[in-house]
């Protein structure tokens, strides 16, 4: 299965060399390349689709449910007002947005903490993968520890009067054993490993991890050669928590139990030290940055010159969000070069830099072979006021493209947007339907806005103090 697009341009590798001119582009199965020569695609320019290379697949967003940008950890328990939707509905809508963003896979950090329905909402998310065209990398949660502190509820108690306590600890969620836990996934992955979806562990976060389970995902990743997708020292809060906890530094642990290895991916990173980089690279560890999310969260900014100092590779991800909440790449992509140019005559990170980590280390994310799908889009509307015709293309992409400007989609040899419309579901459909269901459960979340609200103001008084 194949398909043959004419385009006026085409960037095989975008940054490294100035586009071809007239050209046929075949999208197959076994990647790209260039088959012929034409004048009939005026106006348009095609290149290597790129991935978004963290996210969590929120068919209805944050925003929506109540949770307004804020600091990371008063932010997280607005997550407990996720409307119960059906999950393949969820997860065919998220998808369909980064589809129409023009991205050829995405990798899907799964919500649901709740093993005994893991597996079952697992098959939902690749189905709704598969449905919508894109590949898919599935981090399946891991976690044994309170997700309300760092360091568990005894952290949180003192001060609280007795019945904020009991209210407290009436919320704390329970976890499965770890046994249980790494099993769902390999059962998860058993069912689902394909050429266009690939399982990973996902633990979420060494903060929110037992070294008992970090231990254990060490041990299965290196047994199956799983990859393992992990958050890693995205807040201040987190840098200070565990600096405590392990005082030889969390990344150390982390090798020292043979957690770091060319199979892991890492999100975030806005407080990595220099020598913490050096160690990710020399392991072979990627970096999924998100630019957006760091800033709305009130993170920070991601120390790109020491990570590039050391070599750690990093591709870049939307993480649910977007820049102006609508889950858009390319933005994030402009966000990411703008971000991280520095002050000098010449860009900190250049233009053939963005790129890699959009496609090249976004496809390693996801573990798929690099440069295999092609995304299409209007120039002609990027470069309507030009005066000149040998513009770089790559830099004008960087400059003004937009989601709204892709015009086409092949993945895997399959058509998935075709003049500049979803064709492989009816994404307006399924987004009425989610919007439908998540209004119909919203008179039911009143209690769960209190809680949420509670949770909330009693874990930035923590912090605060």
């Amino acid at each position: 299965m194949s398909v043959t697009i004419a385009v006026e341009r085409y960037l095989p590798t975008p940054g490294h060399a100035p586009a071809l001119r007239d050209v046929v582009v075949t999208a197959g199965a076994d990647g790209l390349a260039v088959t012929g020569n034409s004048v009939a695609g005026p106006g348009l320019l095609a290149l290597p689709a790129p991935v978004n290379a963290h996210d969590h697949g929120y068919g209805i967003r944050p925003f929506d449910f109540g949770g307004l940008d804020d600091a990371l950890e008063p932010w997280i328990p607005f997550m407990r007002l996720r409307p119960p939707t059906d999950p393949y509905l969820e997860a065919l809508v998220a998808f369909g947005r980064i589809a129409r963003s023009g991205c050829g896979a995405t990798m899907h950090c799964h919500n649901s903490l709740n093993v005994a329905t893991l597996v079952d909402q697992a098959g939902h998310v690749v189905r709704a993968a598969r449905d919508v065209g894109i590949r898919l990398g599935l981090s399946c949660p891991l976690l044994d520890d309170s997700p309300f502190v760092y360091g568990g509820l005894p952290q949180l108690l003192p001060g609280l009067s007795a019945a904020d306590c009991t209210r407290v600890e009436s919320l704390a969620p329970t976890y499965a054993p770890i046994a249980e836990q790494i099993a769902a996934v390999d059962a998860i992955a058993k069912a689902h490993d394909s050429e266009m979806v690939d399982v990973q562990y996902g633990p979420i976060g060494p903060q929110w991890a037992s070294n008992a389970l970090l231990e254990a995902i060490a041990d299965a990743s290196a047994r199956t050669g799983r990859r393992i997708h992990m958050h890693l020292l995205e807040s201040p809060r987190q840098r200070a928590w565990l600096d405590r906890r392990f005082p030889q530094g969390v990344v150390k642990f982390l090798d020292e139990i043979g957690f770091l290895s060319p199979r892991l991916a890492v999100a975030h990173g806005v407080q990595l030290r220099r020598d913490e980089c050096e160690l990710l690279a020399e392991r072979g560890v990627i970096l999924a940055s998100n630019p957006s999310a760091n800033l709305r969260l009130r993170s920070g900014v991601a120390p790109m010159e020491a990570i590039r100092a050391a070599g750690l590779s990093c591709a870049i991800g939307l993480d649910g969000t977007g820049f102006d909440d609508d889950q858009d790449i390319w933005r994030e992509m402009r966000l990411f070069h703008l971000l991280h140019g520095g002050r000098g005559l010449e860009p900190a990170i250049p233009t053939t830099g963005i790129f890699d980590a959009a496609i090249l280390r976004g496809a390693a994310v996801v573990n798929q072979a690099p440069a295999r799908d092609l995304v299409v889009v209007d120039y002609a509307a990027m470069v309507e006021d030009a005066m000149f015709d040998d513009l770089d293309e790559a830099q004008m992409l960087l400059g003004r493209m937009t989601a709204g400007q892709v015009r086409g989609l092949v993945v895997g040899g399959r058509t998935i947007i075709e003049s500049g419309r979803l064709v492989t579901v009816d994404f307006e459909v399924a987004h009425q339907e989610l919007v439908a269901q998540a209004r119909a459960a919203a008179a039911k979340l009143g209690h769960q806005r209190d809680n949420a609200r509670f949770l909330s103001e009693v874990v930035r008084r923590h912090y605060a103090d």
